[in-house]
């Protein structure tokens, strides 16, 4: 008996109990839902579950679920809704939830409608797949009994020892009984099917049966055998080594399923079918090898991708032109991550996590420079509505000097301010030259005979082409003092003309630069052309500069006051005035300092 027993039983390897268990471990969903949004999910979910193998797939239907609450969770946090990580609700929660919502008011928070009809349709397939498994265990557990009354019969038959004629056509139905009867639980599989072997080939060891009629058994049997090593070495050819594996084990199952061949034939017939089993068997590992090296370099290509995001991610930046840079290189490296296959099934949601986390944190903080910037350009729009508003209002001015001071301090100002919205600048640059424009077009029409602006504009070019046709000397004492000569004459002449004031500046810096290079005075300022002063007379030199500057402050405050908008310049002026004075009184101490050292010497 046993030397049947071990060619057919005991010499099989072992294989899992379910096929699906094994190709579920092994194989990446074909789909990555972390990358899917919320209606997206919703509707895979929905088309899932009208498939007909529905019921086969539910692990695809968790994995949409856990999806779904991870990015719901996401996005109410991004919105401001939850301010706590939220756990994926269990499947008793995501019932009652449902049966609950039909008495709940209308909220205002936008995700409850898209996660109610998720719920809805995933309690459903729940439902449905529990009452799915619910049969299906039913049915497992009446074929187990089915399979039990079969050997209880088999048992029985043994017992009787009647004539072969008899008993033969009685054990070929029960062998017919069983293989029609469908699959029993999992934990009673083995126990049921070696219980029936050792039965089976009880019946042919030990009953008399007729050689003839037991000689056509093991023909028949082997004939089926064979059949079944030439679908196994076919499928050893089979260069998808999954499905070539899952058809292995129904071909295992449907070996155990007949009796013994003739013993001259049992060892022979069972070495071949162990030989295609083991061409399988290593093909298939080798596969999964092969996977999990790919699977490794996977996760170690996506590793240095997370790293160059994340060391992007904590650069610092000052400006438009890098952020777009930057983003540019990221967009790059995401190109590259999809290029890239699943990690292990333990790794793959874990790295994704921490790429999204830094893509997340680069484009967050490049969000916030904007919003900053945004904030800037509007302060400083308006500033510049201010100083429009402030040169309004005093282009109508008559007090020619003392609006002129008040108009060149306000110009100053506008250079200083940053950038404004760009549909706004030249708008805002045409109103304040037009308010600075007005008042000097005035300002020189009422122009008194010792303030000839023309006049004066005529006088500064001339001496302008006097000092390029001066001839320089070789003397430079006598050089120096024909430059020193020229910057007196320049600085008696009056004002010009406003809108040429710029042009007659540049014109004579560029022809004293040209005849007397800034080198040149360098070197004669240090051989005494202008002597330097003390530290006492330096000091009290910038006092009264600290001075001036306090009543320029003062007056600009006066005409500010008299515009809308003008808080924030009127606070800058007096923030100013505040440290030119702490400044004024530190200096003060400072000359009397040397004044008492001057007397103690």
């Amino acid at each position: 008996m046993s030397e049947l027993i071990n060619p057919d039983i005991e010499m099989m390897p072992d294989v899992p109990e379910s096929v699906e268990s094994v190709i579920e471990e092994a194989v990446q969903p074909a789909v990555n839902y972390s990358e899917k949004n919320l209606a997206e999910l919703v509707k895979l979910l929905e088309e899932l579950v009208q498939n007909e193998e529905r019921m086969k797939l539910y692990k695809e239907v968790e994995a949409i679920k856990a999806a779904f609450y991870k990015r719901l969770q996401k996005e109410k946090s991004d919105a401001g809704l939850v301010s706590a990580e939220v756990a994926e609700p269990s499947d008793e929660m995501v019932e009652a939830d449902v049966e609950a919502a039909e008495t709940v008011e209308v909220s205002d928070d936008p995700f409850v409608e898209i996660e109610r009809g998720f719920k809805e349709i995933y309690n459903r397939y729940r439902k449905e797949r529990a009452e799915y498994n619910r049969q299906l265990e039913q049915e497992r557990e009446q074929n187990l009994a089915m399979k039990e009354a079969v050997i209880a019969d088999l048992k029985a038959l043994l017992e009787k020892q009647e004539d072969v004629n008899a008993t033969f056509p009685a054990f070929r139905e029960i062998q017919n009984r069983w293989r029609a009867i469908g699959p029993v639980p999992a934990q009673n599989y083995r126990n049921i099917n070696e219980t029936y072997q050792l039965y089976v080939e009880q019946f042919y060891d030990m009953v008399k049966i007729n050689r003839e009629l037991r000689d056509l058994d093991f023909k028949k049997n082997l004939e089926a055998k064979e059949l079944l090593c030439e679908q196994a070495e076919k499928q050893a050819e089979n260069p998808n080594v999954v499905e070539a594996f899952r058809e292995l084990q129904k071909l295992h199952e449907q070996w155990k399923e007949y009796g013994p061949v003739a013993k001259e034939y049992r060892e022979q017939i069972w070495e071949r079918f162990k030989a295609a089993t083991a061409v399988i068997n290593k093909k298939y590992q080798a596969y999964f090898e092969g996977l999990k090296e790919q699977q490794a370099e996977n996760l170690a290509r996506k590793t240095a991708l997370c790293e160059k995001v994340e060391e992007i991610a904590e650069r610092e930046v000052t400006d438009s032109n890098q952020w777009n840079a930057f983003s540019k290189e990221i967009e790059e490296i995401q190109k590259e991550w999809r290029t890239i296959g699943f990690a292990s099934r333990k790794d793959n949601q874990r790295i994704y996590d921490r790429f999204r986390a830094a893509c997340d944190k680069f484009y967050a903080r490049k969000r916030d420079f904007y919003n900053d910037y945004k904030e800037g350009i509007n302060r400083n729009l308006e500033r510049k509505i201010a100083l429009c508003e402030a040169a309004e209002a005093l282009a109508t001015s008559t007090d020619w000097k003392k609006a002129t001071d008040q108009f060149i301090a306000l110009q100053k100002q506008w250079k200083e301010i940053g950038p404004v919205p760009r549909k706004k600048s030249e708008q805002l640059w045409k109103r304040f030259r037009a308010a600075c424009d007005a008042f000097f077009a005035e300002r020189d029409k009422h122009a008194k005979p010792e303030n000839d602006f023309y006049g004066n504009l005529k006088a500064k070019q001339r001496l302008i082409e006097e000092i390029k046709a001066y001839v320089l000397t070789g003397d430079e004492v006598a050089d120096a003092e024909a430059m020193k000569d020229f910057q007196t004459r320049w600085q008696a002449i009056g004002f010009v003309p406003f809108k040429e004031k710029d042009n007659i500046a540049q014109a004579y810096k560029a022809a004293l630069q040209e005849k007397f290079p800034v080198k040149d005075r360098n070197q004669r300022r240090g051989r005494g052309a202008r002597p330097q002063l003390s530290e006492k007379d330096r000091l009290i030199q910038k006092y009264n500069q600290l001075e001036q500057d306090i009543v320029t402050y003062e007056n600009n405050i006066g005409f500010f006051s008299m515009s809308r908008n003008s808080e924030p310049l009127i606070r800058q002026m007096q923030e100013r005035i505040a440290a030119a004075k702490a400044e004024l009184k530190a200096l003060e101490q400072q000359i009397r300092d040397l004044e008492a050292a001057e007397e103690q010497e």
